[in-house]
């Protein structure tokens, strides 16, 4: 299969779904079905692609034009739509995070591990220049042993519509730490190869979402109103080999706006902004007098996560290659964090995690052999 032959599927045809459409159809992919509840967003996206529509995920992973299917729903609904399509034999990439609690998520991985077929999660900002650039360094050695990483998605003001589904406990499964805390979450675990987590400790809030006056100068379109999930989150994890992260993300925030991730290594670190193309290494030496090095490398900002990674999922479904990143698997780590930090945040107590093996599916053991 080339990728021109390969059909998309997409389930959820609101923002995200579009840009995956359009993100694959530039990559050569035929974006063939779409389902959504809205009968407008349904023929949107029919006039734009040309595609069969589906008031429902099971009448599109029925259709046989359908090789790969793409979900870009609310979280809660994640877990039916994956699971059917990966069932169905279809290879799946689902928008972050893997699901809307860890029981959710931990299911779609048992139907993963079933299946002949697989799942690529949707941490985009993994395939930034940036990122690109830290990786590389990182292969050279120039960092030496990485000891922590900083990470930081943080919005002065940015509490989505308050009417939305992202401010609904039931379908979001949370509120910012769900919602863009995972992406600083994800890229700090990568950064670090995902270690061997040992303990979790977080505090979450919900500072704004209590019917007070709330200013929303970016119109975001939050009006004063109350939600019962957090709008910002102070977490720190503790990794079997000693190494640590701190996160720290917000919706709304009484301080500046921040995407910035601080990298730490026993021989220089580095710094730089999530989806950014601009990588800043920061070094000390004894060269002539002791001194700073700070260098500033500056990637190509055509490169965006979004098509990076399509482009490594479309790539995939045409070979029949399993791809070894965005795996169910990280994501599920991902998971396991965000649900600790909620549990310690609700106990007050240090959470301690159990490693947790998993099992792989038929099509990454076809792969590795």
């Amino acid at each position: 299969m080339t990728a021109s032959e390969t059909g998309i599927g997409v389930v959820g045809l609101g923002g995200m779904g579009q840009l995956h459409a359009e993100s694959l159809r530039d990559l050569g992919a035929d974006v063939v079905a779409g389902a959504d509840l809205v009968a407008k967003q349904r023929q949107q996206f029919a006039d734009e692609f040309g595609a069969r529509t589906y008031d429902d995920h099971e009448k599109l992973v029925a259709d046989d034009a359908v090789d790969a299917i793409v979900i870009a729903t609310p979280n809660r609904f994640h877990e039916p739509i994956a699971v059917a399509a990966l069932e169905a034999g279809h290879d799946v990439l689902v928008e972050k995070p893997l699901a809307h609690t860890l029981e959710s998520a931990r299911r779609i991985a048992e139907a993963e591990a079933e299946a002949d077929a697989f799942c690529m999660v949707g941490f985009h900002n993994r395939h930034t220049a940036a990122t690109a650039m830290l990786e590389a360094q990182k292969a050279q050695g120039r960092f030496g042993e990485l000891t922590h990483v900083e990470a930081n998605y943080i919005r002065r003001r940015g509490v989505p519509d308050a009417g939305s589904w992202f401010t609904n406990p039931d379908l979001a499964g949370g509120g910012a730490l769900i919602d863009i805390g995972v992406h600083a979450l994800d890229l700090a675990l990568y950064a670090l190869d995902f270690p061997e987590i040992e303990e979790v400790t977080g505090v979450t809030r919900s500072t704004f979402g209590d019917g007070t006056e709330y200013a929303d100068p970016d119109d975001w379109g939050c009006e004063p109103d109350t939600y019962e999930v957090d709008d910002s989150v102070t977490a720190f994890v503790r990794c079997a080999d000693g190494r640590t992260i701190s996160l720290e993300a917000a919706w709304a925030s009484n301080r500046e706006s921040t995407s910035e991730v601080v990298v730490q290594g026993t021989d220089a670190g580095a710094r730089f902004e999530l989806g950014d193309s601009d990588l800043s290494i920061l070094e000390a030496g004894t060269a002539g007098v002791d001194h700073y090095a700070d260098v500033e490398l500056t990637g190509d900002p055509s490169q965006t996560g979004y098509a990076t990674q399509d482009g490594l999922f479309l790539e995939a479904v045409a070979t029949g290659e399993t791809p070894s990143t965005n795996t169910i698997e990280q994501a599920l780590t991902v998971q396991r964090v965000v649900d600790a930090i909620y549990r310690s945040s609700e106990t007050g107590h240090t959470q301690r995690l159990a490693a947790e093996p998993i099992e792989e599916s038929p099509a990454r053991i076809r792969c590795r052999e």
